[in-house]
């Protein structure tokens, strides 16, 4: 059961650390934060941050030919 709370910006204001604790703890999902009953923020527990960042994209693409060769094309640039 997914329990998300809408709440007015100026009442959000009163009760911002009750409401991060609310979150931190796991007592909610989410809040989502209005203005004039429109939502224009949502407030989340952050995940789990896995594993490190240098080489969490390893894999993901795939590097064809040689990256050192010329393409054989001609550069503006080196006809100056």
């Amino acid at each position: 059961m997914e329990q998300t709370l809408e709440i007015g910006a100026a009442a959000f204001k009163a009760k911002c650390l009750q409401l991060l604790d609310e979150i931190s703890e796991h007592k909610r999902d989410a809040i989502i934060i209005t203005k004039r009953g429109k939502p224009v923020a949502k407030l989340s527990p952050i995940g789990d941050a896995g594993g490190p960042i240098y080489g969490a994209m390893k894999g993901l693409a795939k590097i064809h030919g040689d990256l050192t060769e010329p393409l054989g094309a001609e550069w503006e640039a080196l006809r100056r």
